[in-house]
Parts: structure tokens; sequence; C-alpha cells
């Protein structure tokens, strides 16, 4: 047996280091064409549903971290170029707005999204991408308000409506983003004029979900809520009674119809600055934005697709179609800090 020299131990350790490298750089390869790491604020069933229908198809694993919205921007804010996430989902233009803003996200160019989502729901340099909309819809109870003598968002501030008007705080993005399409529309005047005559004719002081908002019309609070279009589907559908029987006293009312539509808001996707499963990412998002995905959403969200060539439910159906505001939502983010000031300004709380 020949002796084992220096030389042919150092180059034994050369060559097993180059074997451990080597194959770590392909068991990372291996990871990137794998999987896709979801930051969402979206807490719905329907969502893990369709991630683990991806997966099926792709064989690309989805792996989710979910939080609300501010503590995912935090948290991609604190993580910097060693984040491990590539998607953030999250609803409402503002908070997409938001994290763009903050160098959070990445453009991306795709001829399936562009293709499946009309240009008002994505970020005209490819930031982010509405996946879902729903509509802030007027709710009226059907034994106190006549559909006939509701118009307009602006119209709630007629003297008619005084202490009969509820919604959330100020500090919900929901209200922020429809102060922002009027402020996008009318101007800051306007604007502060209309949020200081809603003020004045609430039934109570702004607090609560939008969930919140329909049960105490049905108790009597108020007779009109502003609130987002899917939480009435949800209620009418859930298994606690009470919030069913809530839901069933109001009727769905869409303002503005006769100028420029009613307000909308999406759920989107962005894929994030320092993605390291990039394509992956795009991957998913366009699978988000396909005609199965949309249908399955549609159906179980109560939400309103994106995809034009989806139809919507048969209980969004039945509240008939209607004319949306075709402001490109990009602007809801823009006009969010002039929002903001005016709610502090007119005192909404």
């Amino acid at each position: 047996m020949s002796q084992i020299t220096p030389y042919d131990m150092h180059k034994y350790i050369t060559l097993s280091l180059l074997t451990v490298i080597i194959s770590g750089l392909l068991a990372c390869g291996t990871s990137q064409e794998e999987v896709v790491n979801v930051y969402t604020h979206r807490h719905y069933e329907a969502d893990q549903q369709l991630f683990d229908k991806f997966s099926e198809a792709t064989g690309i694993k989805v792996n989710v971290v979910s939080a609300s919205a501010d503590e995912l921007i935090q948290k991609l804010e604190l993580e910097g170029q060693g984040s491990p996430a590539d998607i953030l989902i999250t609803v409402d233009a503002g908070r997409l707005h938001r994290a763009q803003e903050k160098g959070l996200l990445q453009p991306i160019v795709s001829e399936t999204l562009s293709a499946n989502i009309p240009s008002k729901f994505r970020e005209p340099d490819g930031y982010w991408f509405g996946l879902t909309f729903r509509a802030r819809i007027l709710a009226y109870h059907k034994e106190r308000v006549s559909p006939e003598e509701l118009d307009s968002y602006e119209s709630l501030t007629d003297e008619k409506w005084k202490g009969r008007i509820l919604t959330r705080s100020s500090e919900n993005i929901y209200n922020q983003s429809l102060l922002a399409s009027i402020i996008a529309h009318s101007g800051e005047v306007v604007a502060r004029e209309w949020a200081s005559g809603l003020l004045a004719n609430m039934g109570r002081e702004p607090k609560g979900s939008d969930r919140d908002q329909v049960k105490a019309v049905a108790a009597g609070e108020g007779d009109v809520a502003i609130v987002n279009s899917y939480y009435i589907g949800i209620m009418l559908n859930d298994s606690n009674p009470e919030e069913v029987k809530a839901a069933q006293q109001i009727t769905v009312y869409f303002p503005n119809q006769n100028d420029r539509g009613t307000h909308i808001n999406i759920s989107g996707a962005g894929v994030t600055a320092h993605a390291p499963n990039r394509d992956n990412a795009v991957k998913l998002i366009e699978y988000l934005s396909g005609e199965e995905a949309q249908n399955f959403l549609a159906t179980t969200n109560y939400e309103y697709p994106v995809n034009p060539n989806v139809e919507k439910s048969p209980l969004l159906a039945s509240w008939g179609d209607f004319k949306s505001d075709d402001i490109n939502l990009s602007e809801l983010g823009k006009n969010n800090r002039a929002a903001v000031v005016i709610f502090d300004q007119v005192k909404w709380k």
C-alpha cells in the first residue's frame, strides 16, 4: 500500500471542500426553482387552497408568512436585502403604494399579467397588480331607507341624513382611499367639505369594522353604512346566525352611478425588491390572475374578479351590474397623505 503524502492529503481535502461547495450551490439552485415565499395580509382559506393548487400544478412549494400589512411592511424593511420574501400580498392600493414608496417592491413585465389584468388594476410601471376588487358600497336598511333617497357619496352630507350615517375610523385605509379618490376627482377643498359634512351626519363616533357598521344599522344606530361589498357576502354566508340576521336586514346600493362611478379597491400583489425566487414569484402572481384561480376567488370570497373573462359569483350577480370608478388605483396611494391630513383637520377620529 502506497503512503499518503502531505500533497495527496491537501489535494483530497481541497476536492472534498469543492464537492461540498458545489453540492451547496446546486441545492440552492434547486431551492430557488422549487419554492416561493409569500408575505400575506390576507387570511382566507381560499388563498391557501389556491397556493396548494399552484404547488400541485408546478411543483413549486409556497411558504406563507401571515401578519397585518403594517407588520409585513416593517418586516421587509428590517430584513432588507436579506429578506426571504418573494411576494407581498395585501389589501388596498394605498398599502401597496406605501410598500412601493419604501423601495420594498420591484417592477416586473409580464405579458400574461397585462392580458389578464386591466390597466386600472395595475401599477403603471409594474410594481403591483390587483388580484380581486371590491366596491365601497352603501349598505342601507330595507325598511327605513328607500333606494330612491340615495345617490352618491357626496349626497350623504345632506341634512336629511343627520344622525343616520355609519362608517369606521379615519385610520382605516378603506376610508383613506375613498377620500383619496374624491381628492383625485374633485380636489382637496371639495374632499374636505365632504369629510366634514359626512362627519356631521354620523349616527355615532366612527369605530369598529365594516361588519360592525352593518350590525349597527341592523340595531338601529344608523340607517346607512359605508362598507366594502364582500363583507355582505361573508356575513350572509357566516356560520354565526347573528351575522346572517344582520346582513339580511340591509340592501346593497352602488353610489355615483350618474357620474364617476362607485369607488373600488383591490387585493393585490407585488414582487419584493430582493426576491430570491423572482421567477417563481412571477409565476405565482400569473397563476392567481388566471381564470381558474380568479373563478375560485370570486365564488368563495365574494370578491369581484379582475380578470374580465371570469364571471362574478351568483350572489354578486344578484346585486346587478354597476359602473365603477375608472381611476387608476395608483392615484389612491398618491393622495393618501392628503386624505389623512384632511381627516385630521375635520377631526374625524
